[in-house]
C-alpha cells in the first residue's frame, strides 16, 4: 500500500509522482508518465520477493530460522513487511510512482479524487504482473523451499469461512482508505503517513494473518496463488479489498466538510499519500 507526499498542495500541472526530493510527491491529474507503471511493477516485484523470502525463512519448518509459534512468526513477518513498505515508499521510484503496490489502494486513490482514472488500469496491471515476477524470482532464488510454504500465499484459518475472510479483508481496506483520506485532507501531517501505514500493515499481518490470512492486497495474493495453484479462494482476496476501497472512499466523502477527516474545503483532496 502506498501513495504520495501531502506536505504541500498539489501543483496545478504535472504528472503522478513527480519527484520533489522531499518524499513521495502529490499525484497529479495529468496522464502518468510511461515509466510510472514500470516503477509500480518493479516496486511490487521487490515487495513480493521480500515477503516470500521472509515467509520462506520464518515459516518453513526446515529453515534454521523457523519460528514454531505461528503468532510470533507472523508478528515478525508483519514487522518486516511494514518496514519494507516504508522503505519502498521513501525510495526514489516510490516517490515518482506513488508506491501504491496494491490495486485496491490505486482504486481508493482514484475514488478519493487523488489519482487520474486513466492511470488505474496500467497501475493495476503493473502491480499484478510485479506480484507474479517477484514470486517467480523468489522461487528461482530459494528453490523448492518456497513451494513448501505455498509461495507465501495467505491462507485463512480452518475455522473461518469464506464470508468471514471476505469481511476481514474488505474491512482492512475500509480502514486503510479512511486513513489515506485523512492524510489527503490534512497535507501538513503527510510526513507521518509512511510511519502510520507501516504500523498498519504490520498490524494487519500480525493480527489477521492467523485468521483471514492478512493479505489486504490483491497483488500480495495474486502471484503466490498462481504459482502454488491454490486458486479456489483467490476471488475473495481480489474482490474484498476492492470493495473495501469503494466503501472506504464512500464513507470518506460522507464525512461532513470541516470534520476531523477533511480540511473544511468544498474541493476534493488533490494529493495522494504513500501506501
Amino acid at each position: 500500500m502506498s501513495g504520495g507526499e501531502m506536505s504541500r498542495p498539489a501543483a496545478p500541472a504535472g504528472e503522478p509522482g513527480r519527484d520533489t526530493g522531499a518524499g513521495p510527491a502529490p499525484v497529479r491529474t495529468e496522464p502518468e508518465r510511461p515509466s510510472h507503471p514500470l516503477y509500480e511493477f518493479v516496486l511490487t516485484a521487490m515487495l513480493m520477493f521480500a515477503v516470500v523470502t521472509i515467509i520462506r525463512w520464518v515459516l518453513d519448518p526446515a529453515s534454521p530460522l523457523a519460528l514454531a509459534n505461528v503468532h510470533l512468526a507472523l508478528l515478525v513477518v508483519g514487522a518486516l513487511a511494514g518496514a519494507l513498505v516504508f522503505a519502498l515508499i521513501r525510495s526514489p521510484w516510490g516517490r515518482r510512482s506513488g508506491a501504491h503496490m496494491n490495486p485496491a489502494v490505486t482504486l481508493a486513490l482514484w475514488l478519493l479524487r487523488a489519482f487520474p482514472g486513466r492511470g488505474v488500469a496500467a497501475y493495476v496491471a503493473a502491480q499484478l504482473g510485479g506480484s507474479v515476477a517477484g514470486t517467480v524470482l523468489a522461487r528461482l532464488a530459494w528453490g523448492p523451499a518456497v513451494a513448501r510454504v505455498d509461495y507465501g500465499a495467505a491462507a485463512a484459518a480452518p475455522s473461518w469461512n469464506g464470508w468471514a475472510v471476505f469481511a476481514a479483508e474488505g474491512g482492512c481496506l475500509v480502514v486503510v482508505t479512511l486513513v489515506i483520506g485523512f492524510f489527503l485532507a490534512h497535507p501538513a501531517r503527510a510526513r507521518w503517513f509512511p510511519w502510520v501505514l507501516a504500523v498498519l500493515v504490520g498490524a494487519i499481518v500480525a493480527v489477521l494473518g492467523p485468521l483471514s490470512g492478512g493479505a489486504a492486497n490483491p497483488a500480495r495474493q495474486f502471484g503466490p496463488v498462481l504459482m502454488s495453484g491454490t486458486t479456489a479462494g483467490l476471488w475473495i482476496y481480489l474482490v474484498a479489498p476492492a470493495l473495501g476501497a469503494v466503501l472506504g472512499a464512500a464513507a470518506h466523502h460522507l464525512i461532513p466538510r470541516g470534520g476531523p477527516f477533511t480540511r473544511g474545503s468544498r474541493r476534493g483532496p488533490r494529493a495522494s499519500p504513500p501506501t
